[in-house]
């Protein structure tokens, strides 16, 4: 498992239960259990638990995931996706650990690179 590149001490939650409709951003590592609907950056890890879901788009250095995730994930180093994990949409990251019974449907891009655009001067008209 990779260390958290956060220079960051402070680790923020949000409780199962609590339900956030919006974008957060933050340098610190973050643990979610509630439910979010929107964007979430993180210089640091982002933990999705169990009870945790989220709708949206997700950037993180390392994101590890129990719970649900439907959207688009982003990291720049590894994507764990737990035995517990359901994830729907598209992933690019560097790294992709999926255990056994981790439930991925969508697309994954793996490296640093960005996904290669079409040439339009390749495409027929």
């Amino acid at each position: 498992m990779s260390k958290s590149n956060s220079n960051s001490a402070e680790h923020n939650v949000i409780a199962a239960g609590t339900i956030i409709k919006g974008d957060i951003t933050t340098d610190g590592d973050f643990r979610i259990d509630g439910k979010i609907e929107g964007t979430i950056q993180s210089k640091g890890r982002i933990i999705v638990g169990n009870s945790g879901s989220i709708l949206g788009t997700v950037k993180a250095e390392n994101i590890d995931v129990m719970g649900y995730i439907e959207g688009t994930i982003v990291t720049n180093d590894t994507l764990t996706l737990k035995s517990t994990a359901k994830v729907k949409g598209d992933i690019q990251t560097s790294i992709l650990d999926i255990e056994q019974r981790a439930e991925f449907n969508g697309t994954c891009t793996m490296g640093k690179e960005t996904p290669a655009q079409p040439n339009p001067k390749n495409q027929k008209k």
